[in-house]
């Protein structure tokens, strides 16, 4: 995956997020349909990272890498086996002298239906954002785990970043703090824009 300078990558993870699933662009260099292939593609974004001396991020660097890596990893993981049309995520990140910008997003289940398995009684995404983010809870009913968003959450007011999390028509917006609303747009699966 190239660091994209000029492509206006917000505008094609909207793209490739809303697609109807034949017309998905699973050739491009931001598609990861695998682990693998997404776990190789943060450790280039960290190297780039690390060489941009202009940034000089410092420890900032790897919590960064590890925000990336637990947002991705949610993905495949609560999606094995469940993926509803296409499998794997979309990837792609911009460094600039003004701002770093990290786009990930997958046309998953969701968050409400995943965390529903676990907690029926959540109403709607705002909900399910709010639970994800504040309660130990996982989607993965026979591990005991569910500290991922909780730990993304801390690490963003940590770097002094910004976090838009979108699932379903639930956003939530992370900086030194969350706030969680209802937005017009119905996103499948998860979408998640960073900005430090």
């Amino acid at each position: 995956m190239t660091n994209i300078m000029i492509v206006d990558i917000k505008q094609l993870v909207y793209n490739w997020i809303t697609a109807e699933s034949r017309s998905v662009d699973i050739i491009s260099d931001y598609y990861c349909q695998t682990r693998d292939v997404f776990e190789t593609r943060n450790n280039k974004m960290l190297n780039d990272l690390m060489e941009n001396k202009k940034k000089n991020l410092g420890d900032k660097t790897y919590l960064i890498s590890a925000i990336v890596g637990e947002i991705g990893n949610n993905s495949f993981d609560h999606n094995l086996g469940n993926w509803p049309n296409i499998m794997g995520i979309f990837f792609a990140y911009k460094i600039t002298d003004f701002e770093i910008k990290i786009i990930l997003a997958d046309r998953g289940q969701g968050i409400l239906k995943t965390l529903k398995r676990v907690k029926p009684e959540l109403k709607n995404d705002s909900e399910a954002l709010q639970t994800a983010f504040f309660e130990k809870i996982s989607g993965r009913t026979s591990e005991n785990r569910g500290n991922g968003l909780k730990f993304v959450r801390e690490s963003i007011k940590n770097i002094r970043a910004n976090l838009n999390f979108i699932s379903g028509n639930a956003q939530a917006e992370l900086n030194h703090q969350i706030k969680i609303k209802q937005i017009d747009q119905d996103i499948k699966g998860c979408l998640a824009i960073l900005k430090i």
